[in-house]
């Protein structure tokens, strides 16, 4: 097996998202999400819903194998039969994600995308984020505008999880006692201190912090050969 880069590192984190998932939709939004679903759903979550964007539901090279028209979208999105893997713009301590605008809301130094569906998906169904450049603009002490909705702003919502953060130097997750950002694993070749340098709040760490697994040999020749052969994933992570 060849050396494993950093964007198959990444892979393999955003697959591990929808471990065992069972019957739910998978939302990718980016390169590398969308290769680990379909990784996911070759491998250890075979009963994984994977969609075109529109109507239709598909298997990993894009055979149709079902409809899923928008009322029923819908109802997966509100009833917690959906996981998405959102992107962002800033994310905090509690998992709040902005993509509407930096600055103050009334007079923002910057507009992005907009609140869009944020709220619905992450009070609706659990919600997990990937972030390609992992740095102190984008994981901030405090998000100028809650879009995504986190731990200290959900109210007890039914279906409001945050399983887990993938950026480029590792794995997150909030399994603290008050619902905090926790180091959850670092990808081969990153120091703590170079997370820490490039991260505005105090994240919680283990004493014994892990490092991301790698794939199999079997996952890597599906990456390689079946889902990826284009190396689209180093578009977003060239390492």
């Amino acid at each position: 097996m060849t050396e494993v880069t950093r964007a198959e590192y990444c892979v393999i984190a955003c697959a591990e998202a929808w471990r065992d998932a069972g019957e739910v939709l998978a939302s990718p939004m980016g390169l590398i999400p969308s290769v680990g679903a379909r990784l996911a759903r070759l491998t250890f979550s075979p009963d994984l819903l994977l969609t075109d964007g529109e109507a239709l539901l598909v298997t990993p090279d894009g055979t149709v194998e079902g409809w899923l028209p928008y009322r029923r979208h819908l109802a997966l999105v509100s009833g917690g039969r959906r996981h998405v893997m959102m992107g962002a713009s800033q994310i905090d301590r509690y998992g709040n994600q902005n993509i509407s605008c930096i600055g103050d809301w009334e007079r923002p130094k910057r507009q992005l995308l907009g609140v869009r569906g944020a709220p619905v998906n992450t009070l609706n169904n659990p919600t997990s984020y990937w972030i390609p450049r992992h740095s102190r603009r984008v994981f901030v002490e405090k998000v100028d505008m809650v879009c995504g909705v986190g731990y200290d702003h959900a109210a007890g919502a039914r279906y409001h999880r945050i399983p887990r953060v993938v950026s480029d130097l590792g794995v997150f997750d909030f399994a603290t006692p008050d619902r905090s950002m926790r180091l959850a694993s670092l990808h081969p070749g990153v120091t703590l201190e170079q997370v820490r340098e490039a991260t505005s709040f105090e994240l919680a760490v283990p004493d014994d912090v892990p490092r991301t697994r790698p794939p199999t040999a079997e996952e890597l020749r599906l990456i390689r050969e079946v889902i990826d052969p284009g190396n689209t994933r180093a578009r977003e992570v060239g390492a």
